[in-house]
């Protein structure tokens, strides 16, 4: 890419759910990688507001974000969670070309009870993680969550357990 040429940039939301012990991933056939629940923000939506749509959208899960809790003085104007963390991911499409992610990443915690998931979701433990354990997904070989993944899931346990 030319210096000159600036690349387009997308914002988007991702949500790690933390229940108990474990978080939720499933395998993205588009970017090969075990990933938790998230997408892009729409025109109006906050991120927090599209974070915990997309979880629910994905997983059927309603989820309350957990953070920064704070106490303002002020009733305006609004505050909103801040995310643990923002990123920006470099995201091959071969259907909408290269282009770049804003993500801002939250830690949620399941609202419900959760009796089923969807197909291709999967509960993984903090050990697995700890441990770089490979998940089975469709793969020949299976594989552990990226490095990125690895480390904001430890963090978002911290957050929603506090462990």
């Amino acid at each position: 890419m030319e210096k000159n040429q600036q690349i387009e940039r997308h914002f988007t939301a991702t949500g790690f759910v933390i229940h108990k012990n474990y978080t939720l991933l499933h395998w993205h056939k588009k970017v090969k990688a075990w990933l938790p629940p998230g997408g892009h923000i729409n025109k109006n939506e906050d991120p927090v507001q599209a974070v915990t749509r997309e979880i629910f959208e994905e997983t059927g899960i309603l989820v309350v974000v957990k953070g920064n809790d704070f106490n303002s003085k002020f009733s305006e104007p609004k505050r909103i969670f801040s995310p643990m963390a923002i990123l920006i991911e470099n995201i091959n499409d071969p259907d909408n070309g290269n282009h770049e992610h804003i993500d801002l990443i939250y830690a949620c915690k399941p609202k419900m009870e959760i009796i089923n998931l969807p197909t291709g979701w999967v509960w993984v433990s903090k050990d697995m993680l700890l441990n770089r354990s490979p998940l089975n997904s469709d793969l020949e070989k299976p594989l552990h969550p990226p490095d990125d993944v690895i480390e904001l899931a430890l963090e978002a346990f911290e957050i929603v357990n506090g462990s």
